[in-house]
């Protein structure tokens, strides 16, 4: 099926720098629209991938930020205007943020202060759930642990994140989460 101009300018489709991954935010729009219940996108590549950026982060950032950035946009717009977003759980996420300081022209590794977002699919709209320091150093209003963010959404799923198991995980043994109640619909 042939997409109109609109719809492909939406997704990013009609400049270069954003058509790869708006190809693909198409494509899960469709796989949505056919009952597909799980779809995971991917951007950057390997292990470290485009966006581990210990080094040279303004310049990486501003080389994959408008490759995403866009096509991110229309997909929740278009899941929306098609009806599709409040049965659509859309996580857009990391698994850890970057360090407020410096790391030479870069930036380490940093969980104690980092964001998803996440939009449809049972979440509240239009709220911000938490906050950092002044640097953006630590998490100071409503801090959670990343597996708090993995027990929201395997509850908005319908899954009991207390019966996950996975033998030898011993993070998940320490601790398995709580779903976020405050900002589920």
């Amino acid at each position: 099926e042939d997409e109109t101009e609109e719809t492909q300018s939406l997704y990013g489709l009609d400049a270069d720098h954003s058509r790869e991954f708006g190809t693909q935010c198409l494509a899960a729009r469709r796989m949505v629209e056919k009952g597909v219940r799980f779809v995971q996108l991917y951007h950057g590549a390997g292990g470290a991938g485009t966006w581990d950026a210990h080094s040279d982060i303004k310049r990486r950032y501003d080389i994959e930020t408008p490759k995403v950035d866009k096509p991110i946009a229309g997909l929740v717009k278009d899941l929306k205007q098609r009806g599709l977003l409040d049965s659509t759980l859309v996580v857009f996420g990391t698994e850890f943020g970057r360090t407020p300081g410096a790391q030479g022209t870069g930036r380490d590794h940093h969980p104690q202060g980092f964001l998803c977002w996440m939009a449809g699919g049972g979440i509240k709209g239009g709220i911000t759930h938490g906050s950092t320091d002044e640097l953006g150093f630590y998490a100071v209003e409503n801090p959670h642990y990343v597996t708090d963010i993995h027990a929201t959404v395997l509850h908005l799923l319908g899954l009991d994140p207390h019966q996950l198991d996975v033998p030898g995980r011993k993070r998940i043994d320490m601790h398995r989460g709580e779903p976020i109640s405050e900002i589920i619909a």
